[in-house]
């Protein structure tokens, strides 16, 4: 296996284990076995296990932002955002993508993962204010909903057929913004 090759086995690998125990509950160890290689040669690929949670974490994140950029590409305003919200709702189906990001802001009480999380959760407001041109109220109030159907997915509200949880898992259709604006927020 060329080290490109293994590299990108042991990002898969870690990538798992790290949205299923988080950075302090992952093994490294458990990782380098699952790999076929030793815990040091994933100490030597990515430096500490810290380092290799943060590229995890922001991978995740920057998928994430690239699939709204491209989803809003063309189109402005609410069509834009709802392209982008549709775009996020599909991408909820990545799990381990998903519990990498939950799993970074769990982690947020460690300065160097807050400041590594603050910087993706920058990007994609900016992605979605830029991509939009929409004001900061609307913006916010987008990734809140965001945020909500990170944790119904987190929590497999597909699989809950109660009320609460066919709310959580209602699509955001386009009209619902319209009425968010910054004026309106007064």
């Amino acid at each position: 296996m060329s080290g490109p090759e293994r590299r990108a086995q042991v990002l898969a690998i870690a990538a798992k284990e790290f949205a299923e125990h988080g950075l302090h509950g992952a093994s490294t160890e458990a990782i380098a076995k699952t790999a076929g290689i030793t815990q040091a040669y994933v100490f030597r690929m990515f430096g500490t296990k810290k380092a290799l949670f943060l590229e995890l974490v922001q991978a995740a994140f920057e998928r994430l932002s690239d699939a709204m950029r491209d989803a809003g590409d063309g189109k402005t305003g609410l069509d834009a955002l709802s392209a982008m919200g549709a775009q996020y709702y599909d991408l909820l189906a990545d799990r381990t993508g998903l519990l990498l990001q939950l799993q970074g802001f769990a982690a947020c009480g460690d300065p160097e993962v807050r400041d590594a999380v603050r910087s993706c959760f920058a990007r994609m407001w900016g992605t979605t204010e830029d991509g939009t041109g929409l004001d900061p109220v609307t913006v916010k109030t987008f990734l809140a909903f965001g945020m909500l159907l990170n944790t119904g997915a987190a929590m497999d509200v597909e699989q809950v057929g109660d009320a609460w949880a066919e709310g959580v898992r209602t699509r955001i259709q386009p009209g619902l913004f319209t009425h968010i604006t910054t004026e309106t927020n007064r």
